[in-house]
């Protein structure tokens, strides 16, 4: 199957998407915008160059956060969601469990609640037009530390919504150990909210370990260096415990992966761990869910039923109910069967 007739059929599959950070949606032209807004000037085809040139994880973080930056007010996010809806019909998603990270936003002095509300009447506007469920997990960060961290949960707790069910912990990995976060996440599963963390990302298994250990999050983010460690790799097939993956994000930090052929969610697949497929940051690495599964297919030799394991992997994934799962699966099923 070739790379046009692999999309074509894979779009109307029914897919979740677990692994996507909001802020990394917004396309150029929506960048464009924003920076006009907030700059009162065009920006250059050099400057957009620049935004987009990094080779590292903590250069991309820069980016992200510089991307952060232009928003100037809490309506801005409505251009955010406008590509969120495309993205996600266009891959033919129907549920994806989506990022946020407010700090930055917060530091602009925007309020918690203006943005909750802007979420929260947008995500019904997709539900209602395209049938399309979007939950969201707000990122504490740890980027700026386990007070900030604790600041940030504490308004998810003080304005609870139905949409936002859980936290994660994303920024940049080697400054920001998982188990100083501990506190954190001890609260989030007493409040009865759910918790992921990004994890063997930038950081050798050990960080996964302590995401375990300390933070005993129900997903991992990323998690390829789990590679490294046998011991780590037969417990999680014990546990089944889900894997974020993210394979065009990983080859392009070059940490552990070089070339897509060589992630190592082959390995983890034939090993029996619970492995899905995401983007992660889709307008950063140029990618979308459609190619992630195709460099599946084309790259790491996964046939056809076993691609169909993964998203069903990733269903199974999700935070929805145990029916929901079992439903969407045999949607899959029959996909593949059409």
């Amino acid at each position: 199957m070739n790379k046009k007739e692999f999309r074509a059929f894979f779009k109307a599959v029914p897919k979740a998407e677990i692994h996507l950070h909001i802020e990394a949606v917004p396309t150029i032209k929506t960048i464009k915008a924003l920076y006009k807004k907030c700059n009162g000037k065009e920006m250059t085809d050099a400057e957009i160059k620049d935004l987009f040139t990094y080779d590292d994880l903590n250069g991309f973080i820069q980016a992200f956060i510089k991307i952060q930056g232009m928003y100037t007010e809490v309506s801005d996010f409505n251009l955010v969601f406008d590509d969120l809806e495309k993205y996600l019909k266009d891959n033919g998603i129907c549920y994806a469990e989506v990022f946020f990270a407010p700090t930055a936003f917060l530091k602009k002095g925007f309020q918690y609640p203006d943005m909750l509300a802007v979420f929260e009447k947008r995500i019904a506007q997709i539900k209602a037009k395209q049938g399309i469920t979007i939950k969201l997990l707000m990122d504490v960060s740890r980027t700026f530390g386990c007070e900030n961290a604790m600041n940030n949960y504490n308004l998810l707790k003080q304005y609870p919504s139905e949409d936002v069910i859980g936290i994660g912990l994303g920024g940049a990995e080697s400054k920001g150990p998982a188990k100083e976060y501990a506190p954190v996440y001890e609260q989030a599963i007493k409040d009865g909210y759910k918790v992921v963390a990004h994890a063997g990302e930038d950081v050798g298994p050990e960080s996964i370990w302590d995401a375990i250990n300390y933070l005993h999050v129900q997903r991992v983010g990323h998690g390829i260096t789990a590679i490294q460690d046998e011991k780590l790799m037969e417990d999680c097939v014990k546990t089944q415990l889900p894997y974020e993956v993210c394979i065009t994000s990983n080859t392009f930090t070059k940490k552990i992966v070089q070339k897509a052929k060589d992630h190592p969610i082959r390995a983890f697949f034939d090993k029996g761990m619970m492995v899905t497929v995401n983007t992660d940051d889709p307008v950063f690495f140029k990618t979308d869910l459609l190619e992630e599964y195709y460099i599946c297919h084309k790259d790491l030799k996964f046939s056809m039923d076993e691609i169909k394991t993964l998203v069903k992997n990733c269903w199974n994934s999700t935070y929805l109910s145990d029916k929901e799962k079992k439903e969407w699966c045999k949607e899959v099923d029959e996909a593949f069967k059409a």
